[in-house]
């Protein structure tokens, strides 16, 4: 007696074989955009910021790669999940120094007010319930600026340094603690101030620079204005001193731009220790900032706390806020 294979389970192969060609193809496109250390067009780097959404269809393509029984898809299918799982969960980021037992604890937190539009209830909430003691806020106005007064934030944050706009090129620092204007990044259309914060808890004290951050979007021709941005944002991360950048970078870590930032070598630095992204050293760099309304797109992190690494950071989240 001859048995023979039925048809249908081959069917079933070749579907999964075809199948798991089409999930794999763009999954190998985008990753030989990250890859490759090449400044691309405006396309392609708005496309690298969806980079960790790509894990997706990779391990589609991978399960259905073993079902095919084809052995060299399968073996492509599987390097390429292995790069996105690698991207995901990179072993080579900057990391804090050793926590200090003398050191002062000081909640901050950024929000980019969208236009000044921004529930500013829910902004004062957010403070007064986290313990916020450093506020910077983007895209910040006149009318949001009003009310926040009127929400009760002088109580909570009484120092303040801001610079409102109708447009998107407004900025303010909110602060429990005195400050002083350094200065504005050069030749960028945000405002990106520096301001010195003098820190004080349990009769101890801390100096630093903060650099609110807001850098253009990186679309169509003004790509090469956020280029010169983060450029910027890494010149003075990289100068001697304790520093805090934080705000609505517009790039994700799969950019490599944004990745240049934060491995720019620091002024004195002779062991290789490079700036630290808070998401990253708390584990947390997938959880998405953007969008948090309107478009119905995969959630992204296009918004970051990035310090010098004397400053340890020992938490981090994200909240929504209406309007924002």
């Amino acid at each position: 007696m001859t048995l023979t294979a039925s048809g249908k389970p081959r069917a079933r192969r070749r579907t999964a074989f075809a199948l798991a060609l089409l999930a794999a193809l763009p999954v190998a496109v985008l990753s030989l955009f990250r890859a490759l250390p090449v400044e691309w067009p405006a396309p392609v780097v708005q496309l690298l910021a969806f980079t960790p959404w790509v894990v997706l269809p990779a391990a589609l393509a991978a399960g259905l790669a073993l079902f095919s029984r084809r052995r060299w898809l399968a073996v492509v299918t599987a390097l390429l999940l292995l790069i996105q799982l690698f991207w995901l969960f990179p072993l080579d980021f900057g990391r804090s120094l050793p926590r200090a037992a003398d050191e002062v604890e000081l909640p901050v937190m950024s929000v980019n007010s969208e236009y000044g539009q921004a529930d500013a209830a829910e902004v004062v909430r957010l403070v007064r319930e986290n313990g916020v003691k450093l506020l910077a806020v983007q895209e910040h106005s006149a009318s949001l600026e009003a009310a926040l007064e009127r929400a009760g934030l002088e109580g909570l944050l009484p120092h303040r340094i801001s610079s409102p706009t109708d447009d998107a090129a407004g900025s303010a620092v909110y602060s429990a603690y005195p400050l002083e204007a350094v200065g504005l990044l050069p030749d960028t259309p945000f405002q990106m101030p520096t301001i010195r914060v003098a820190a004080k808890a349990a009769g101890l004290s801390a100096t630093f620079d903060l650099t609110n951050v807001h850098t253009l979007p990186p679309v169509d021709s003004r790509i090469a204005q956020w280029r010169h941005d983060l450029g910027a944002v890494g010149h003075v991360g990289s100068r001697a001193g304790h520093r805090v950048m934080m705000g609505d970078f517009n790039a994700g870590y799969d950019h490599l731009e944004f990745r240049q930032l934060l491995d720019r070598p620091l002024a004195g630095g002779t062991d290789g220790r490079k700036l630290v992204d808070a998401g990253i050293a708390n584990n947390s760099r997938l959880i998405p900032t953007w969008p948090m309304e309107g478009m119905t797109l995969p959630g992204v992190t296009l918004d970051h706390i990035v310090t010098t690494p004397e400053i340890s950071a020992t938490g981090y989240s994200v909240h929504r806020i209406s309007g924002s």
